[in-house]
């Protein structure tokens, strides 16, 4: 069965998690390309300002606030989007929240509420958009992270939640295929990325967390999520180093452990203190952070070619051919001059 997506400037895309970092840039990116979009998220600070700003710019807009956590919430996004727009074409599925902590220091209702939100809100939203899109095919974007395959300390509660996305969008994919329904599951694994999550989430360590470089700009995952809205994908990394992640993980698990420990602990230590008691957005939205950006400004990387490469297949196949036709010629050059030798 072959997945036929609509161009995005004749879509109507759903952004849940759309009040900052990647579901924010995205959401700007499918109103700047043309899409009509319907924005979502706890923070109506956030949501708000988001849709001025793509009003501003010509674009189409409305905002429901919805707690990802909530499925009656979820529901209500993709029934609200379909009574005004007619329709529903594209699924982002962005919102998550964080912890930072010791799995001793976690207590049972973070994880809990985190799995809530990461995890089940990400089942949520399929279930919520699958009625609509597949009655005439669509894309379900899926934003989880290269932590869905090997986790970094401190980050237990986030990492699991990841690993479950992976599972479940796995045997989704594969129902939806046996069933012939032509709807587009995408799993996005993004790699560091300067998002204001860091700032948003809950810490118990006596220092402001960082992510581990290299760090992207959250314009490197948009770009594969507009990519994914238009082109059915499975998974797509963002961001090149998380490729690293995994194929370490794929092919040497005790090596990918060994390279976590290593790098896991001093690599997310920034030299700004905090008092461990960092309540952050777990249980209630942060309003003043809701930007693209988080505090990585001078860090960030703002292209990344392998992540280019992925979603512009053309370039990549006529790299791979070109290279394969000098590394044709250099073999033959020193077949030739061997055997010039031997004789």
């Amino acid at each position: 069965m072959k997945i036929k997506l609509k161009p995005i400037n004749e879509q109507v895309v759903v952004v849940f998690g759309a009040s900052s970092g990647i579901g924010r840039i995205a959401a700007l990116d499918f109103a700047e390309r043309g899409a009509k979009v319907v924005v979502s998220a706890r923070s109506e600070a956030g949501l708000k300002s988001l849709v001025a700003e793509i009003e501003h710019k010509g674009g189409e807009a409305f905002y429901q606030i919805a707690d990802a956590a909530n499925f009656e919430q979820v529901k209500a996004v993709a029934d609200q989007t379909v009574e005004k727009f007619g329709r529903l074409d594209t699924w982002v599925h962005s919102a998550a929240t964080f912890i930072f902590a010791k799995v001793e220091q976690t207590e049972p209702e973070e994880y809990k509420r985190l799995v809530e939100v990461n995890l089940l809100g990400q089942i949520y939203g399929a279930k919520a958009a699958l009625p609509y899109l597949k009655e005439n095919g669509g894309a379900l974007i899926h934003i989880s992270s290269v932590e869905a395959w090997r986790t970094v300390p401190f980050q237990s509660a986030y990492g699991a939640s990841k690993h479950g996305i992976n599972g479940f969008v796995q045997a989704l994919r594969v129902e939806l295929a046996h069933d012939e329904i032509p709807v587009s599951v995408t799993q996005i694994l993004p790699a560091a990325i300067n998002t204001p999550i860091y700032d948003k989430g809950r810490n118990k360590m006596p220092f402001k967390p960082r992510p581990v470089p290299p760090i992207y700009h959250p314009q490197i995952v948009s770009d594969a999520i507009l990519y994914a809205a238009e082109n059915p994908v499975t998974d797509l990394i963002a961001g090149g180093a998380g490729v690293g992640v995994v194929l370490a993980e794929r092919f040497s698990p005790r090596l990918a452990e060994l390279i976590t420990g290593l790098i896991g602990f001093a690599g997310q230590k920034s030299d700004e203190p905090q008092n461990g008691e960092y309540a952050g957005g777990l249980f209630e939205p942060m309003g003043k952070f809701d930007t693209v950006e988080g505090r990585f400004n001078d860090e960030q990387l703002k292209s990344d070619p392998i992540t280019w490469l992925s979603i512009h297949p053309a370039a990549k196949n006529t790299l791979l051919t070109v290279g394969g036709i000098v590394g044709g010629l250099i073999a033959w050059k020193l077949l030739n001059k061997n055997r010039g030798e031997n004789e």
